[in-house]
């Protein structure tokens, strides 16, 4: 990207802006190389380019999980990731009576492992191709045909997304970066058969639960172990008592050197979404309706599975990762909004974009077209916000159990109907084994009563409407306005037959006439509302397009000004592989307070209550009792160490990133930001922008202490040391 110069008065105007900080940046791996300068600067000992060497040592142990990172750390197929990460699979994989949540697991051979589900996967980088250039002119093709341009760029993805999966085995994927400036294609090897290899106590994995959730101090043992499966002949396949563990070219070694303060600390993963480059308008949006009625109604339905949970065990134990990330969600979102206003974000959000059209005033006929760009993204904002209500309630009451299953058998149905080039994303035959698992698994996952509760709170929401808002489809299957209308509806649905798995396995392959007879109450609500469904969903697509158009221009010109500031420009996060670096270092959180780098294990007992969620297992508070550190203790610190914090620049999807040294070794696993920081998707604030880990001694001393695992602790070349 060419740079171009300011004048004196912009430059001005725009004196406030920050400059590149330590820590911040969630850098493409293009990138390695343009920051040599300050990689170096932090410590890094390896040379950036084999950092930027993605599949040699040590980028290639870093895998995705889809949501959540991970990193292989032996030869035999073992991945170490987030407990609440693995929270999915040791809930899928508990009941009432055998509760793995509460107790953990521990598989004392490869044998004894369990499947993480069927939808588990463990996703390993291949290559990233560049495909700007193709992307684009699939777009233009599209001229000024708004609708047009999304499905051009469709056709083109799913296009080059059928070759890269030719080769099977394989999984690909379109990431567009700066709002559509560049186009890059990740092809990954697709690991299908995941198993639950260790997870501590809940009371280790979890301690602290959402009281200390974003919060520091931290004392939090999440980590949980996988392991990947192949079949016999090294290629992936679905689980089967006949696969054998995934041999992995590259994995991380545990450090040999303790961590400590102002040391580098490196990670790589796959963070979900920042909006740094958002309009102020659209973070005017956020922060005064999204975050504050989505956090809302998450702590709404908390308290409804909270209830019911306490007169049903079953309840519980079943919705009890949906209702850990209700609960990560809606703190979360309160937690950005108070630091909205610690930071006056808005004010900044402002002021950059005040800078930044008053810099394109000054471009002639480049910033001419960047200004009507920017001025379409408002009216596209405008039309959205017109329908927020709307979408939000449809989007949840279509993600209850029953009515979203029966809705997404009658969409595959048509969509089966068609070549399955032209099939929606997401019905393809490449989707199937993942809308299988999906059905397979939802019986661990919901309970009658429970979603009929949450199909009656989003319905009433619905009703709350107004008029200009309203589904006529809908309204014509409600067949009423009021609380009566309401239960109607609800003891229709009950009646319906999906709640067995059977049955929703044999509705995969019916097809649309068979959905159109059927006298199931959910497959009929999903057939009277499907036309409704499908014209929404063209809008979308039509405001899409709009962007694709728009959006680029803009962010085009942002991009130049923050570099003809001498910054260094990186996108936005979007789920795809990024780098982040800086420092193991504490923080200044108000005045006389600051907050030191390490909590040890001593901490965890200082919490100690007895009751959930600061409730340890006996056998840890009788090993801090008895001084018992396994030769895991830092001198320093006088103790075995738990949690520690770094001026890294990570959001979610990065949870489970392997945390590294100077020279690529694992000291710890990312986990969670300090609720200082987590207004940083938005605005980054140096000063308290903060990553939690958990330390790599901590991971040992629980597998050792307190439940034991010397099998791993052996396969990963860290006998205890005593």
């Amino acid at each position: 990207m060419r740079l171009r110069l300011l004048s004196a008065s912009v430059v001005a105007a725009l004196a406030a802006a920050p400059a590149a900080h330590a820590g911040e940046g969630m850098w493409v791996p293009q990138q390695l190389p343009e920051i040599a300068g300050p990689l170096k600067q932090a410590g890094l000992k390896l040379s950036p380019e084999q950092l930027a060497d993605l599949t040699g040592d040590p980028m290639g142990a870093v895998v995705a999980l889809g949501g959540c990172t991970a990193s292989f750390v032996s030869p035999n197929g073992l991945v170490v990731t987030n407990h609440h990460c693995a929270y999915g699979a040791i809930q899928l994989n508990s009941t009432a009576e055998k509760n793995l949540i509460r107790d953990g697991f521990n598989a004392p051979t490869t044998a004894d492992e369990l499947s993480a589900g069927p939808n588990a996967r463990v996703f390993v980088l291949d290559e990233i191709t560049d495909v700007t250039a193709e992307a684009k002119a699939a777009i233009a093709s599209a001229g000024d045909d708004a609708l047009g341009r999304t499905k051009a760029l469709e056709a083109f993805e799913k296009k080059l997304i059928a070759g890269c999966e030719a080769e099977a085995g394989f999984r690909c994927r379109l990431y567009s970066f700066s709002g559509g400036n560049t186009y890059r294609l990740f092809k990954n090897l697709e690991i299908k058969d995941v198993r639950l290899a260790y997870a501590p106590p809940g009371s280790v994995g979890k301690f602290g639960g959402d009281v200390d959730n974003w919060m520091w101090p931290r004392h939090t043992g999440d980590f949980s172990f996988y392991r990947a499966y192949v079949g016999k002949d090294g290629k992936p396949a679905a689980f089967s008592a006949d696969n054998v563990p995934y041999r992995p070219k590259h994995w991380l070694k545990i450090a040999d050197q303790p961590l400590g303060e102002g040391d580098f600390v490196m990670v790589a993963g796959y963070p979900g979404s920042t909006n740094r480059y958002a309009l102020a308008a659209e973070f005017d949006n956020t922060a005064q309706w999204t975050y504050p009625t989505i956090a809302r109604h998450y702590r709404n339905m908390i308290a409804l599975v909270e209830a019911a949970g306490r007169k049903d065990a079953d309840i519980q134990v079943k919705y009890a990762a949906t209702m850990a990330g209700w609960n990560n969600t809606a703190k979360n979102y309160e937690g950005q909004l108070e630091g909205f206003k610690r930071i006056d974000a808005a004010g900044q959000k402002h002021a950059e974009d005040a800078a930044v059209l008053a810099w394109l005033k000054g471009q002639g006929a480049r910033g001419a077209v960047a200004l009507q760009a920017h001025a379409r993204l408002i009216e596209l904002l405008e039309q959205t916000k017109a329908t927020r209500e709307r979408d939000m309630a449809l989007a949840m009451f279509h993600n209850t159990a029953m009515v979203g299953a029966a809705t997404q058998l009658y969409r595959l149905s048509i969509e089966r109907a068609k070549p399955d080039a032209e099939r929606e994303s997401g019905f393809q035959e490449r989707d199937l084994p993942a809308i299988e698992g999906g059905l397979k698994q939802l019986e661990r996952r919901f309970v009658p009563a429970m979603d009929r509760q949450l199909q009656e709170y989003w319905l009433n929401e619905y009703l709350k409407l107004p008029a200009a808002q309203r589904v006529p489809a809908i309204d014509q299957w409600l067949g009423g306005n009021d609380a009566a209308a309401v239960k109607r509806a609800l003891d229709r649905l009950a009646g319906t037959k999906l709640g067995s798995t059977e049955e929703r396995l044999k509705w995969m392959h019916a097809d649309r006439a068979a959905f159109q007879a059927s006298t199931d109450p959910a497959i009929q609500y999903a057939v009277a509302v499907m036309p409704a469904l499908l014209k929404l969903e063209e809008e979308r697509k039509t405001r899409a397009g709009e962007n694709l158009a728009a959006r680029p221009l803009f962010l085009q010109a942002l991009a130049d000004v923050k570099k003809s500031q001498g910054e260094f420009v990186y996108p936005d996060a979007n789920l795809s592989l990024r780098i982040t670096f800086g420092n193991v270092q504490g923080y200044v959180p108000r005045d006389g307070v600051k907050y030191t780098p390490f909590t040890t294990v001593q901490g965890v007992v200082a919490k100690e209550t007895g009751t959930e969620p600061f409730n340890s297992p006996r056998a840890l508070l009788d090993a801090v009792a008895a001084g018992r550190t396994g030769g895991l203790e830092d001198k320093r610190l006088g103790a075995v160490p738990v949690n520690f914090l770094s001026d890294l620049d990570i959001t979610g999807g990065n949870s489970g990133s392997p945390v590294m040294d100077a020279h690529g070794r694992l000291v710890g696993l990312a986990f969670d930001g300090n609720w200082e920081s987590v207004a940083s998707n938005w605005v980054f604030d140096p000063s308290m922008t903060r990553m939690i880990a958990v330390d790599q001694r901590y991971l040992r001393w629980i597998m050792q202490e307190v439940a034991p695992a010397p099998q791993l602790l052996k396969e990963l070349n860290v006998a205890p040391a005593r």
